[in-house]
């Protein structure tokens, strides 16, 4: 009999869709691994025209409400149920009512960042108890488990590292075969045929440092004319609105309509068709970036990266072997210098590129982070 295994999600997007966050994402990938193995159920909010449960491939969902009482309604259908391990995503308080609720049950708690467990949104001590009350604390990063641990030293015995992955059925390398093939047919569609790609995916926030990317631009194209750098993405998840940086950034680029495209939201489904395009992918996050996976899918498509040497980025990025880390003090300067070096010689972006494809096929796939999920919970394969 496999052991039945449910994930709860925060609550704040419909799970599966195409316009959650990265948390949504991992939970989805995760689940149709360790589904193949356990009897898998995924939780999340329910929303007009989306079935309160059904299955999807090896995954059961349940969305037993909305985002009002999401949490009792979530508790109640757990008691109903007889799981053997409830994992919590990235809601602390969430976890220890789960596990107040369900005193004798196992209960993990998985953090994919430090926002819910900042000053801002819960207090040391409350962040402690509700530590005390998981078994576990997945983390997604050496960076984020020193973190964490330094935050709630006592902690520390509880947490473990579990590197997202990708998707490398969808993220093909640009370089050969099929990847070529459908990068070749997306270049000719956008007329970017020639062109220098430089790619940014992500949200549109300041804190994920867009703007230092745009003022390294005019040095970038004085340097290569041809260049244009695509910034794909939205300040909201699947939303046109915009906010006052959205339109700073865009005031940024007045002066180079030839060289900078912002293009709308992209669902995740489409996302490795615009990552094949790049001859080289920017990070520029100065801080608190935890992992990013648009670093590992920019890796996977054969894309060179080039990131602010902060967070966890430096668990994921050789420095000068499959991208560049730049120091934070002076990121515009570092991502223009980095960016320029690559751009000037294609040899160099496919060699990095090409180890960049496969560090990712090594270290960071779904089946290698469900594997270790299954070990860490006692459950054979």
């Amino acid at each position: 009999m496999k052991p039945k295994i449910a994930l709860v999600s925060p609550g704040s997007f419909i799970i599966p869709s195409g316009v959650s966050s990265s948390v949504e994402q991992v939970m989805e990938e995760l689940a149709n691994r360790i589904g193949l193995s356990t009897d898998c159920t995924v939780y999340g909010i329910r929303a007009p025209g989306v079935p309160g449960r059904e299955i999807r491939g090896p995954v059961r969902y349940l969305r037993p409400s909305g985002r009002k009482n999401y949490l009792s309604a979530v508790i109640k259908s757990l008691r109903r149920e007889s799981y053997d391990l409830i994992q919590v995503d990235n809601r602390p308080r969430m976890a220890r009512a789960v596990k107040k609720a369900l005193p004798g049950k196992r209960v993990w708690l998985a953090l994919h960042s430090l926002t819910f467990v900042s000053r801002r949104h819960i207090g040391r001590q409350e962040l402690a108890d509700c530590f005390r009350h998981v078994e576990r604390i997945l983390v997604n990063s050496r960076y984020l488990e020193e973190e964490i641990a330094r935050l709630v030293p006592e902690a520390a015995l509880k947490l473990q590292v579990l590197y997202p992955g990708v998707n490398t059925g969808l993220f093909l390398p640009r370089w050969d075969g099929e990847g070529a093939r459908l990068r070749e047919e997306k270049l000719r569609v956008m007329g970017y045929g020639g062109k220098r790609i430089i790619l940014y995916a992500g949200r549109l926030r300041e804190i994920k440092g867009v703007h230092h990317l745009l003022e390294a631009m005019p040095r970038l194209a004085a340097q290569f004319p041809d260049a244009v750098l695509l910034v794909v993405g939205g300040a909201f998840y699947g939303s046109g609105r915009t906010t006052g940086y959205v339109r700073k950034l865009h005031r940024m680029a007045r002066s180079l309509p030839r060289n900078v495209r912002f293009v709308p939201y992209v669902p995740h489904e489409r996302m490795p068709e615009w990552f094949r395009l790049a001859d080289v992918a920017v990070v520029p996050s100065p801080r608190r970036e935890a992992f990013g996976l648009v670093n590992v899918e920019a890796m996977a498509s054969g894309v060179p990266v080039v990131a602010a040497d902060s967070g966890g980025m430096r668990e994921i990025i050789l420095h000068g072997e499959t991208g560049y880390l730049v120091p934070v003090e002076s990121l515009s300067e570092g991502i223009a210098d980095a960016v320029g070096r690559l751009l000037a010689d294609q040899g160099l972006a496919r060699r990095m590129g090409e180890r960049a494809a496969v560090r990712v096929r090594e270290q960071f796939t779904w089946e290698g982070t469900a594997a270790l999920w299954l070990a860490l919970a006692g459950f054979r394969l």
